[in-house]
């Protein structure tokens, strides 16, 4: 066996758990209305049949009050189980072991009934909760517990109850959210008082023969936050209440720490589970930032955890555990933890995806079926776009050709994967590189596609994904020795001097201004390295595991400018462009916006800003303003009558945007 650890069973005594792979929670957007349950049933389903041991649903509050957002979903009511028990036969159908997660909300709440235990507003919503009485403390106790049964009757084998994060439970654990002066509050011993209260009347109501998963936070990652010797007591004490499995929870919301984007090391929370160990006697869960089968072997071949658990791994590939049961680790489409179709979307009231799999909740829409016509497809391009096309094309059946100048298959993504922290976009192209000999694609790298080598090539149809070409700067001096584009760096290692203006402040900007920010290797490569730069304590001495941050010194002085007014990087993902922002405030990048560019020449960049004319001195000046759709092939070819489908950055070259090059690419094959 190629992971002994990784696929043991996991006795638990009165069930068994076929390996050591649990699907954490995270939410789909799936879970909140009742006509989106077969959907969620089909996304479920499928990574019960790729072999998941124990799968964990997105939060379900257990009454309006625990609501992350207005009608969201809820196991309060009879009426709810008919819904899930949907979910709960189609896992079992595929031999498959599911739970509810049990999620309120607290002051985390996007909406206006919010309660926490105490008047205190979070950072990251508009609304100030209510401070739930005594009597309401009881209320949502029993409404845990109420849910707890719900759950059991629509058939789910078990439920995690969410104790971290930041949701009410670990409020009620922190003088940070706590101001109580009841039992409820003031000493550690009153404000444990509540999560030990839910476990334990949960148990005594559902009996022995049900999972109880209890998310424990054992780094908040946040001031005024529990100390280790707290967290352990309150550890002991929800295994003495009843619990199963014991789940680790890692940093709060508002914690000025990332825990899940790709610049976080893999693995780089384990260490935390492992001092657990030993402590309790139950099965331990490590998380975060776990995604191929070798990393996950050695954390449970060093005794960190007794299971691991990973949610947007299996968004990208549903069969992880069956590729790595058949030790095919190269087949794995590896979640790279960009967070664009998944969190991002969800934080926007959307439909959660994935940007290597586009089918990720989609599953009963977005099939890829044997087709029924059988043509000749050439493929322009062989950057993600044209990747996910070739390979979906030939997978249904098509005879695909996949033409690109370069020697290599990428695009785009050959430049990602240089900059720190997107070191995983190598393992998209080692995926690619697999799909593409698995499905008998026929590939012609190193080799310009000409319109009449197409035209003359017998092909019914032509897809470019011929990707962009740099907007050229309109600006005097924009052909002046200083002057780069990004290509130039990040391509063709131009030779870069140690005082630096972006001109650009978009996704490619703060790419090249990370890349030549960072020392290399990365910290990201490196978990010691890298928490020290972010301010983690690993001796958890302080309460909430903090310290001062000691970012490393920066390679070069950089100026990051953009013409808009306003903050740069406004427009970055959601979920990750606040890490984008704090990297380079941490190497003294000037991220300036409202900049007026007036020339280029021996001195430097000539630039307004605030009205007021200055000359930056320095040695390059790297252009990132933007791109242009390369469709040098496309009227052509039309003119030639060949039948033309346009992917990715040719098709729309707005930033680079490989979540839309992807989806699109795969739906077009999906149905040619």
């Amino acid at each position: 066996m190629a992971y002994p650890h990784l696929l043991a069973p996991l006795d638990l005594g009165f069930t068994t758990l076929r390996n050591r792979v649990l699907m954490g929670s995270m939410h789909t957007g799936l879970e909140d209305k009742a006509a989106d349950y077969d959907k969620l049933a089909a996304f479920f389903a499928e990574r019960a049949r790729g072999g998941v041991g124990l799968i964990v649903t997105g939060g379900i509050a257990p009454n309006i009050e625990g609501w992350l957002k207005p009608m969201s979903g809820t196991m309060s009511m009879p009426w709810h189980v008919s819904r899930h028990r949907k979910v709960t036969r189609a896992v079992h159908a595929e031999g498959g072991k599911i739970c509810m997660q049990i999620l309120h909300a607290g002051r985390y709440a996007y909406q206006p009934l919010s309660v926490a235990p105490s008047r205190i507003k979070s950072p990251i919503t508009p609304f100030t909760p209510r401070a739930l009485s005594a009597r309401g403390v009881e209320r949502s106790i029993d409404a845990f517990v109420r849910s707890a049964k719900l759950a059991r009757d629509a058939g789910y084998d078990g439920v995690e109850v969410m104790g971290s994060e930041g949701y009410l439970i670990n409020q009620f654990l922190t003088p940070r959210t706590n101001k109580r002066t009841d039992r409820w509050g003031g000493s550690a011993e009153n404000r444990m008082r509540f999560p030990i209260e839910i476990v334990r009347r949960m148990r005594e109501a559902l009996g022995r023969d049900f999972i109880i998963v209890y998310r424990l936070s054992m780094l908040d990652l946040v001031d005024e936050s529990q100390s280790w010797t707290d967290i352990v007591t309150l550890g002991k004490a929800i295994e003495a209440a009843g619990a199963t499995i014991i789940n680790t929870g890692i940093g709060w919301h508002e914690a000025r720490v990332p825990t899940i984007v790709t610049s976080v090391p893999r693995g780089a929370f384990t260490w935390v589970t492992r001092r657990m160990k030993g402590e309790v006697g139950i099965p331990l869960v490590t998380t975060n930032r776990i995604n191929m089968p070798d990393v996950a072997e050695r954390i449970l071949a060093q005794g960190d955890a007794d299971m691991v658990s990973m949610a947007r791994p299996l968004l990208a590939d549903p069969e992880w555990v069956n590729k790595a049961s058949a030790a095919r680790p190269e087949a794995i489409n590896t979640c790279i933890a960009c967070n664009q179709a998944c969190l991002d979307h969800v934080f926007e009231n959307r439909r959660a995806s994935c940007l290597v799999n586009p089918r990720a909740c989609h599953e009963t829409e977005l099939k890829i079926l044997p087709t029924t016509t059988r043509k000749r497809v050439a493929v322009v391009g062989a950057g993600p776009a044209g990747l996910a096309a070739a390979t979906t094309l030939a997978e249904r059946g098509h005879t695909v050709t996949l033409f690109d100048r370069a020697t290599e298959i990428g695009g785009q993504f050959n430049m990602a994967r240089r900059i720190p922290g997107k070191e995983e976009f190598s393992e998209t192209l080692r995926y690619f590189n697999h799909r593409l000999d698995a499905t008998g694609v026929q590939r012609r790298l190193g080799t310009p596609a000409t319109v009449d080598a197409l035209a003359d090539g017998g092909f019914d149809t032509v897809i470019l994904a011929t990707g962009v070409l740099p907007r050229a700067l309109d600006l005097p001096g924009a052909t002046h020795e200083k002057v780069l584009s990004y290509l130039d760096v990040l391509q063709a290692d131009a030779p870069v001097g140690k005082k630096v203006a972006i001109i650009g402040a978009g996704g490619i900007g703060f790419d090249v201004a990370e890349f030549l920010s960072e020392a290399a290797p990365s910290p990201t490569t490196d978990i010691g390295r890298w928490t020290k730069e972010w301010g983690v304590d690993m001796s958890m001495a302080t309460p909430g595991g903090l310290m001062p941050a000691q970012p490393e010194k920066p390679e070069r002085q950089i100026w990051l400018l953009q013409r808009s007014a306003g903050r740069p990087g406004g427009r970055l993902n959601k979920t990750s462009g606040w890490v984008h922002r704090a990297t380079l405030k941490n190497k003294r990048v000037q991220m300036i916006g409202g900049v007026t560019y007036e020339r280029i020449d021996d001195q430097g960049l000539h630039v307004v800003i605030d009205g007021r004319p200055q000359v930056l001195d320095v040695d390059n000046v790297i252009v990132c303003a933007g791109q242009e759709p390369n469709r040098e092939l496309h009227d052509a070819l039309i003119a030639r009558g060949l039948d033309v489908r346009l992917v990715g950055g040719a098709d729309v070259a707005a930033e680079l945007d490989a979540k839309r090059a992807i989806d699109k690419a795969t739906r077009l094959s999906a149905a040619l």
